[in-house]
């Protein structure tokens, strides 16, 4: 006859985890060096206060978000083109027997 196991009880710590995740809150773990670690604490602190949450993020949003992906048209259309020649000869090259 197969044994059953039985299930362990969650511990303190995962339900504590459980509950935060519920209130959408993600456990994130950093190295930074020990004279950063109060500057990290202080914009965790920051993101988590709803006062201050979004200017917070606006901040590093301008700061380190990655800038957007810009189409080929884009960069086109805002190239700096004044001065440059874009016509172009219409030589076809030297004539080739065959």
């Amino acid at each position: 006859m197969p044994s059953k196991l039985k299930s362990q009880p969650r511990s303190a710590l995962a339900e504590h985890r459980q509950r935060l995740r519920s209130r959408g809150l993600q456990r994130v773990e950093v190295q930074v060096r020990g004279e950063d670690a109060p500057l990290v604490r202080a914009v965790a602190a920051a993101l988590a206060d709803p006062g201050r949450a979004a200017e917070a993020r606006a901040l590093l949003r301008g700061r380190f978000a990655p800038a957007p992906a810009r189409s080929l048209k884009d960069l086109l259309a805002s190239a700096p083109l004044e001065g440059v020649d874009l016509d172009r000869p219409r030589d076809a090259g030297r004539a080739v027997e065959l």
